[in-house]
């Protein structure tokens, strides 16, 4: 049985910049930094870093009571960004009806601003008597999934894979992939996650968080230059809405882009340091099950979040498959890194690029580390020139990712073409 081809019809997002997919690539565009020095962090003894990029009131009290008393800010980030992919999608309501539509959303995990009130409740008095249920259905693994099909009516699968970083990225591939083998009529899928100091700790612990521009919040985080520091973290979330394109042709909606090959891959060499070898296996996993080749390739979204390690082991990676002709940037020294939901709102960022024809550079390079020197890494906007895109995710505990998307010609819409 052939593979049916799937497209992207609806995108939502909600990112340090606010709310709104069009608002994202629109301060993308105009190179605004979204990292703030936090007040929050002042006091937290031992903590190196005090910046962070969060989200700004976006108005979840406007979600009604009923739905909102589960859920945590990440499930409500998810909740404002789902909305947002099925208004652009045009789904009419009882699509949700029988299953048809599914979900894969994932997080890094449950929300740990409940988890840190229960164990403030429970240690302060060794008891769960002042526990209220509400609070475990925010704390869950699959918290902002479940919460997001029971507010949407979704009786579909749903799924939410914990692939730290990977998470949002795995989660698009997941739905491209029950899609595509005729499991789901429709998918919303993507990441969210919601910050709190913790976040910062576990990542300044392994010496990997950005503490050098405290005073500077503007300047950081800078992946691929020489005077990167370190992950800046952050939240929001991302979601796509995707669905086969024999069913997008039928209802005449709005092609954003296809998605053409996906891969998911496990570095087994360490579970903290990432591999080279291991990034390049799972991009070109990805772009054989696309059935595409590398010098088709017009742009790499990378992970890259500003690390030594990381940066130089994807720039090693993506040179050995691209050389050094193809564009490559990293959307973090913008927004930071939203950790789950980064795969998600860096791919529906890539899908603006895609779309608009140009390619975004990295904000904060100013001066390229040498050994990320083989790769292309453009120090202003430039032309994209070619329909398709290489987005890469890869996480602590070695999940690695990569999509690739491409723009979507109308000319080559044949029905039933796998």
């Amino acid at each position: 049985m052939p593979l049916k081809r799937v497209v992207i019809t609806g995108m939502g997002a909600v990112s340090p910049y606010g709310k709104g997919s069009d608002l994202l690539f629109s301060l993308l565009l105009a190179g605004e930094n979204a990292v703030q020095r936090l007040e929050s962090l002042e006091n937290i003894s031992g903590l190196g870093p005090r910046v962070a990029a969060v989200v700004p009131d976006i108005g979840i009290k406007e979600i009604p009571r009923q739905m909102r008393r589960s859920m945590s800010s990440m499930s409500a980030y998810a909740y404002i960004a789902a909305l947002e992919a099925l208004d652009q999608a045009g789904l009419d309501v009882p699509a949700t009806e029988k299953g048809r539509l599914g979900i894969a959303l994932g997080s890094t995990m449950g929300s740990p601003e409940n988890l840190e009130s229960f164990f403030r409740q429970y240690i302060s008095s060794t008891s769960v008597d002042q526990v209220k249920s509400m609070l475990f259905f925010r704390i869950m693994s699959n918290s902002a999934a479940a919460n997001l099909a029971q507010a949407l009516g979704v009786t579909g699968r749903v799924l939410s894979p914990a692939a730290a970083c990977s998470s949002g990225c795995q989660a698009i591939g997941l739905g491209y992939e029950a899609i595509a083998f005729g499991r789901q009529d429709y998918m919303l899928c993507g990441g969210t996650d919601e910050y709190h100091p913790l976040v910062s700790g576990t990542f300044d612990i392994m010496a990997a968080a950005s503490t050098a521009y405290n005073d500077a919040p503007a300047l950081t985080p800078r992946p691929f230059d020489m005077r990167r520091d370190g992950v800046v973290c952050a939240e929001g979330a991302g979601i796509v809405f995707m669905e086969s394109l024999d069913s997008a042709l039928h209802r005449n909606a709005d092609i954003l882009a296809e998605i053409a090959g996906f891969a998911s891959t496990c570095d087994i060499g360490s579970i903290a340091s990432p591999s080279s070898d291991s990034i390049a296996a799972c991009i070109k996993a990805a772009l054989e099950d696309a059935k595409i080749a590398s010098k088709d390739v017009g742009y790499v979204n990378a992970h890259a979040t500003g690390t030594e390690l990381g940066d130089i082991a994807e720039s090693q990676a993506i040179a050995s498959i691209f050389g050094g002709t193809v564009p490559v940037s990293s959307l973090k020294g913008h927004i930071g890194h939203t950790m789950a939901a980064s795969g998600a709102l860096e791919s529906i960022a890539a899908i603006h690029m895609l779309n608009k024809k140009i390619i975004i550079p990295t904000h904060n390079l100013e001066e390229p580390d040498p050994r990320c020197s083989e790769i292309f890494l453009p120090l202003e906007r430039i032309a994209f020139t070619k329909g398709l895109v290489v987005k890469n995710s890869f996480a602590l505990g070695g999940t690695n990712c990569a999509l690739v998307l491409k723009r979507f010609n109308s000319e080559n819409a044949i029905r039933g073409m796998a």
